[in-house]
């Protein structure tokens, strides 16, 4: 028994919220935000911590618990698709005695029948599936949360290694391959060198940065930067592929067929060659063009998965072997502190060079000053820095034995390090924070959330540009942004220092940003002017109100002086905006702060009002109605349904509530089916909602 099951039922639930909360966090700064905190080693520790203890207290586990689903919900801003068969994860292992455990398992389930593993390199990329109908690509959509994703057609079609038509004949009428979209490292480096040349900022890395490149808009951003396809599993084939029983039989027809299968793929007859596959790999992946981590195995035969099954994560035929984080010692030089856009302090740690994952490493992530004090770091420490993947490299451990005498503990800082203004711990928290509004650290983190592109998506603008606006004195709050046209010739005239390879050392040039950038980002704000009120309010920064809330609350009020002006009762009527939500909303505009914001953005023309639907029919059956689908229809994508309970006058959100008024319930509908029940929701069939919104002409 684990010591998790001695605590007290109070202590186990008091200490299942805090994993559950520090998971939740984490599952979408890393596959919402992209920008992970922590090693995927962390990640499953913490992971297993909160399974251990839910099964010794059952009677605690919640349908919203990480245990409970396979992973975040889809980006906000596309289409989404339901997938025929589901994309679960992949239970990760990392040592051999692990994978050995993984291998009894399946030989108990499987007894004495003889069986085989394939292995693949682990991709670092960004994981679709592509659907084939009758030998042509359809749909091309994200993981999602594992069974809705983004469908980003458009994106993955200029991809040159999915084929738009499969070649040959003999393929199934429906196809569906699974594999992981990236950015090959020297088309990478290339694109970052042009984007540098141009005076842009260069991408970090090629993970973050081929998901970034999937939320494009416009297939044409997406086209030049040469990302590119592997296959790696099967989704939905109809009908199935008689004469080719195995996995490593299926992808052989793949590469007939002209899809991307890796030429790393490797049969092994038993757990004994999968180790020494690891072990050999462990060298020959850094030769590899692409960002890989690991292995993944699998049973080879497709009829042993089936008999294997699944449990409600992962697939109990495949298992990923993940190699150790990178890991080297230097000593710790100093702590910066860098304030966000909240005015959130994070602590930085300035290191002694060290090599770590073919980069010099100078700077690592101490997220908190929680983690600072488990740490007990003190200036001068002798520390591990880890780097995960592509993971910011992090302070992991302090050798406590090589500290100086004189070594002086870091402490969090009294007063903000930017304004001087006053500092304060988060309620319930573990985030120091500086509340003086007029920040200037704030201020420009600030505006480069608000040029975003979920935000306001002004083109021509980036982080380097806006950090140099603001030291020239010309950007200070978001109407000055509207205001820059009166100050053309000094923005052409700008000097920027770049960093520029030559006779292989670096060297900084400088570069004036010139008429052409110039002319980009005016057309680009005057484009910005226009934009919804639903990207306006995400752009903001009001706390608690992401890209779905502002869409919501948009909706509801139509314009941003109605929305101001509404007291707390009135914004909870909107769905989704409880008591937390709405204080701050009310928070922001009732503030000066806030009022001046509001005012200053009306002075410059930005749009204040959303676009309203027009409901079919004067108002439509489903008029003020919220509906929620779930499961597979057998007459309707999920976008055509949601799309036509729009078109009726309806509302189609993406959770159950108290305000949902119906919910329409296909086959596999899952835990929003159990919610509704729960609620007392009136669930409907495909056929009893098609006789409730009538014919359709």
């Amino acid at each position: 028994m684990s010591a998790s099951d001695h605590r007290s039922p109070d202590d186990a639930a008091r200490r299942i919220e805090q994993l559950r909360a520090a998971i939740r966090r984490h599952d979408r700064l890393y596959f919402v935000e992209h920008a992970p905190e922590i090693s995927d080693v962390e990640y499953d520790r913490l992971m297993r911590e909160l399974r251990d203890l839910e099964a010794a207290h059952p009677q605690l586990v919640t349908l919203d618990s990480p245990t409970q689903r396979v992973g975040e919900r889809p980006l906000e801003g596309f289409v989404h698709v339901r997938h025929a068969v589901p994309m679960l994860s992949i239970d990760n292992t990392y040592s051999p005695g692990e994978l050995r455990e993984f291998d009894a398992r399946v030989r108990k389930l499987l007894g004495d029948e003889p069986y085989a593993y394939v292995v693949d390199p682990k991709i670092d990329g960004v994981a679709v599936s592509l659907r084939y109908e009758d030998g042509r690509l359809v749909q091309g959509a994200t993981r999602g949360d594992g069974e809705t994703g983004d469908d980003v057609t458009q994106n993955l079609r200029v991809i040159r290694s999915i084929p738009l038509s499969l070649l040959g004949a003999g393929w199934p009428r429906v196809l569906e391959v699974r594999g992981e979209v990236y950015w090959p490292r020297s088309a990478f480096d290339r694109h970052n060198a042009e984007r540098i040349a141009r005076g842009e900022e260069p991408f970090k890395n090629p993970r973050n940065a081929t998901a970034g490149t999937l939320k494009q808009l416009d297939a044409r951003d997406v086209e030049p930067r040469g990302l590119a396809f592997q296959c790696h599993g099967l989704g939905q084939i109809e009908p199935v592929i008689a004469d080719a029983p195995t996995h490593t039989a299926v992808f052989a027809r793949l590469r007939e067929w002209g899809l991307p299968t890796s030429p790393h793929q490797r049969l092994c007859r038993d757990i004994a060659a999968v180790i020494a596959f690891v072990e050999e790999w462990s060298t020959q992946r850094r030769a590899l063009d692409y960002e890989t981590d690991g292995l993944v195995v699998k049973i080879d035969s497709l009829v042993q998965r089936e008999r294997l099954g699944t449990t409600a994560k992962s697939p109990r035929w495949c298992i990923a072997f993940k190699y150790a984080a990178e890991q080297a010692p230097t000593r710790l030089l100093s702590v910066d502190f860098q304030v966000g856009k909240l005015g959130t302090i994070t602590p930085v740690a300035n290191l002694e060079p060290v090599e770590l994952a073919g980069t010099t490493v100078r700077r690592a992530s101490l997220h908190n000053f929680d983690y600072v004090r488990e740490k007990d770091l003190h200036v001068g420490d002798l520390v591990t820095v880890e780097k995960a993947g592509e993971i910011i490299p992090q302070v992991v451990a302090v050798d406590v034995s090589q500290r100086p005498a004189d070594a002086a503990r870091v402490e969090p800082p009294t007063a903000c390090p930017a304004c001087g203004g006053t500092v304060v711990q988060d309620e319930g928290g573990v985030y120091l924070r500086c509340v003086n509004p007029e920040c200037p650290a704030q201020i420009v983190e600030k505006l480069k959330f608000f040029w975003g592109r979920g935000q306001m998506d002004i083109e021509g603008l980036g982080e380097a540009i806006i950090e140099r606006l603001h030291e020239a004195g010309l950007v200070r709050t978001y109407g000055d942004l509207f205001r820059l046209s009166e100050a053309r010739d000094r923005i052409e005239k700008l000097v920027f220092e770049q960093q520029r390879e030559s006779s292989g050392a670096m060297r900084t040039i400088r570069v004036e940003f010139g008429s052409v950038r110039t002319d980009k980002l005016l057309r680009g704000l005057e484009a910005a002017r226009r934009r919804p009120l639903s990207r306006l309010l995400a752009a903001l920064n009001i706390r608690h109100v992401g890209a779905t809330t502002a869409e919501d609350l948009a909706a509801h009020f139509g314009d941003l002086d109605a929305l101001a002006a509404a007291d707390e009762a009135r914004l909870q009527e909107v769905e989704g905006v409880g008591p937390e939500v709405a204080a701050s909303v009310r928070a922001y505009f009732t503030s000066e702060a806030g009022r001046r914001v509001v005012e200053e953005l009306r002075a410059v023309g930005v749009n204040f009002a959303e676009p309203r639907r027009a409901a079919a029919g004067g108002g439509g059956p489903l008029a003020g109605k919220t509906i929620v689908v779930t499961g597979t229809l057998t007459r309707y994508t999920r976008g055509e349904i949601e799309q036509l309970i729009k078109d009726l006058g309806g509302k189609a959100a993406s959770s159950v509530s108290r305000k949902t008024d119906y919910v329409v319930a296909g086959e596999a509908a899952g835990s929003k089916l159990d919610k509704a029940r729960e609620l007392g929701v009136t669930v409907l069939s495909e056929d009893e909602f098609e006789r409730m919104v009538g014919p359709r002409s």
